[in-house]
């Protein structure tokens, strides 16, 4: 019994060594879509298998913070890069802005709410979700556009849900379990929300927009892959994906 004990330790130890990721990505959940269509050509390109995990910006960045093992980090919003870097977390000279967040309002089809502005957000009886602002990018971002504005005081009773992450606030609008949303442009074009909702722009001089960056971890422990990952996603091909799926470059 003891000899098989050893045996199946053994086994066990040596399958997780061979399935265990050859590169380790924290990303902001809100660029699934665009990460997942690039993990999938980094692995078909090199023969490697990367492992994505996703979450809220705060929620990642708690996770490099505690240590756990990273070799990329790509966050919704470079505040969240800057802060890294302060506390020696990434390498400086491997930083590159990738596109642009943009934020907007979502509301469910049909606008039954008759949300047109910002300031409809404030308005009595109209139901409101955004991120936890201690949680996704978006959540901090929204707060950050309520309180420039001098809405957050008025809005803040409508809102009936803070989201661990944005695509959570995505679900919530197409199932029409509220009248608004705060989140990023780029979700649009997702399948989730195509044909459940529509769109509200921010004016510009009451928008914030965010630039999403990438940067390798300094305790990187696969740091030549982590490099080449992180040219590919900021490399003209990598550019292109992040387009097709709604983002915007910086500089445009």
């Amino acid at each position: 019994m003891k000899r098989f004990i050893i045996i199946l330790s053994f086994l066990l130890l040596w399958t997780g060594q061979c399935i265990a990721a050859d590169l380790v990505v924290f990303s902001g959940a809100g660029l699934m879509k665009p990460m997942e269509e690039m993990r999938k050509n980094f692995e078909s390109t090199h023969s490697i298998t990367v492992d994505v995990h996703y979450g809220g910006s705060g929620e990642i960045f708690a996770q490099v913070a505690a240590g756990q093992p990273c070799d990329v980090l790509i966050p919704g919003a470079e505040k969240y890069t800057k802060d890294a870097l302060k506390n020696g977390w990434i390498i400086g000279d491997t930083i590159r802005p990738l596109v642009l967040h943009i934020p907007l309002i979502a509301v469910p089809k049909g606008n039954p709410a008759k949300v047109t502005c910002l300031e409809d957000l404030a308005r009595k009886g109209v139901r409101v979700a955004i991120g936890d602002p201690k949680a996704p990018a978006i959540g901090r971002v929204a707060k950050q556009i309520l309180e420039k504005n001098k809405l957050w005081e008025r809005t803040t009773p409508n809102i009936t849900v803070y989201a661990p992450t944005v695509n959570q606030l995505l679900i919530y609008v197409a199932l029409k379990q509220v009248d608004a949303a705060i989140i990023w442009g780029d979700l649009v074009t997702w399948a989730e929300g195509k044909g459940k909702l529509e769109i509200v722009r921010i004016a510009d001089g009451k928008n914030i927009i965010k630039t999403i960056p990438t940067a390798v971890c300094t305790k990187a422990l696969h740091k030549d892959l982590a490099v080449k990952f992180n040219d590919y996603v900021s490399s003209p091909e990598g550019l292109a994906i992040w387009q097709k799926w709604g983002f915007e470059l910086c500089g445009q």
